[in-house]
């Protein structure tokens, strides 16, 4: 079994930074995908960043060149840096791993930008 503990989450002012991050621990055999999805009130989960085992990096276009993904093999953690915040990057924003090539989720953490 895997665990994820996630962190970083609060309040922040529209312009303003956050850096999340998610910790994997357990038996881990192989680390493939990891990422951060976001679910904001009344809306469906959506995908925010991913990051391969390679390096190779996605993002969802409302993102883009505002958030940033990186990943530490040696550590097991994956972090997101989110600068230029805006109100509607509000939501619960979730740590995504596939390891062991099964899939898991953290618990979530609340990203809340006031205008």
């Amino acid at each position: 079994q895997v665990q994820l503990v996630e962190s970083g989450g609060g309040l922040v002012q529209a312009g303003g930074s956050l850096r999340l991050s998610c910790a994997a621990s357990g038996t881990i055999v192989s680390l493939n995908t990891m990422g951060w999805y976001r679910q904001a009130p009344g809306k469906q989960r959506e995908l925010v960043a991913t990051i391969r085992s390679g390096g190779s990096t996605s993002y969802a276009d409302s993102v883009k060149g505002r958030f940033t993904i990186s990943r530490d093999n040696a550590k097991n953690t994956v972090s997101l840096q989110m600068n230029s915040l805006k109100p509607e990057d509000t939501a619960v924003y979730y740590c995504n791993v596939v390891a062991n090539w099964h899939n898991y989720w953290g618990q979530g953490t609340q990203v809340t930008v006031s205008s």
